[in-house]
């Protein structure tokens, strides 16, 4: 582990380098990795060394820090191609993920305010670790919004992993049950396994244990018996990109929780900063994007498969307006009629 690196960030930026949590250790070993290329900042959001919407938009934004550094150019047209060329290798790494795009964005739009290559360089450091900083702050903000919708003694299930580890710090939808504890109720949290990649036993799981969240584990085909037999009070989930008619793309899995809250009467929401709202795409046009077989078919080492089956492994699903109770943003709560209510949070912004 990294002595200088904070156990409470995800990604940071510390001596001109991007220290992060290597997440595919967890919950076995907590270490850290640190990178001096961007090419290796892409190589941790394709493998899921870094994952979570806002952290891999900040993880981006930081690749392209870095870039900025690694090049040699003394003109600001050389400079802006050299970011260009990192721009469209980190964006490629995970393209659902609207976050990514905005992280990307936002450098390249202070990259080319400026002239001087000397000045470039250290403006789009500065903005992405500035965005860091925001990252926090913003999910805090984004937890209180959304405490106000739970009761003191809810059950709250929760999909994948929307947490401190999906973030900078702090969390979006672990963010919400987070603020919830902190505004003085008691509550408890049922996290789903989140086959295939584990990441609600892995993470979740270990991030509400280490911070003293009473916490069930089931696996995702309990759902179903959880929320038949009163065990959930609530929903609140994470999201990869949401469109801005109110359909929510997160992890795989998500869609079916959402069928069953809606089933069973329980409030299904969705926690999402404004930067996770693709306000240009319509729903049909976003791209799924698909994962290796070899996810499904083994569980580390050990093969659970026979050799050669095909293997349909879609990273995400989406979740239709129709079964989301409400989406919690650091600008407020938007609701049914979505189109209309997050045009209004865009307005506050």
């Amino acid at each position: 582990m990294n002595p200088k690196a904070s156990s409470l960030r995800t990604v940071e930026w510390l001596d001109n380098k991007v220290v992060m949590i290597d997440q595919t250790k967890l919950p076995n070993e907590l270490i850290f990795v640190e990178y001096n290329d961007y090419n290796q900042v892409a190589n941790a959001i394709k493998t899921l060394i870094v994952r979570g919407a806002p952290a891999i938009g900040v993880s981006g934004a930081f690749g392209l820090a870095l870039a900025a550094l690694q090049s040699d150019a003394r003109t600001k047209d050389q400079l802006i191609l050299d970011l260009e060329k990192a721009q469209k290798i980190l964006f490629e790494t995970r393209p659902t993920a609207v976050n990514l795009k905005w992280g990307l964005d936002k450098i390249m739009q202070v990259a080319r305010q400026y002239d001087d290559p000397v000045e470039i360089r250290k403006s789009v450091v500065e903005a992405a670790k500035k965005m860091a900083d925001d990252d926090i702050q913003i999910n805090k903000t984004m937890g209180k919004n959304g405490s106000v919708l739970f009761e003191n003694n809810d059950t709250i299930m929760t999909h994948c992993n929307a947490g401190a580890l999906a973030t900078v710090a702090y969390g979006t939808a672990l963010g919400v049950i987070r603020a919830t504890k902190e505004s003085g109720k008691n509550v408890k949290v049922i996290a789903t396994e989140t086959r295939p990649v584990q990441q609600g036993s892995r993470l979740t799981a270990f991030e509400l244990k280490h911070d003293g969240f009473d916490v069930s584990l089931i696996p995702d085909t309990a759902v179903g018996y959880s929320m038949a037999n009163g065990l959930v009070d609530k929903v609140v989930v994470g999201a990869d990109r949401i469109v801005k008619t109110g359909h929510v793309f997160n992890k795989i899995g998500t869609y079916q929780v959402a069928t069953m809250a809606k089933q069973h009467g329980i409030p299904f929401y969705v926690a999402a900063p404004l930067s996770t709202i693709d306000l240009e795409s319509k729903f049909e046009d976003v791209i799924i994007e698909m994962r290796k077989g070899t996810e499904v078919t083994g569980i580390g080492d050990k093969k659970t498969a026979p050799d050669d089956v095909d293997v349909i492994n879609p990273a995400f699903d989406m979740t239709p307006p129709e079964l989301i109770s409400g989406i919690i943003t650091e600008k407020g709560v938007a609701q049914s009629p979505y189109e209309e209510s997050i045009s209004k949070l865009f307005e506050a912004n």
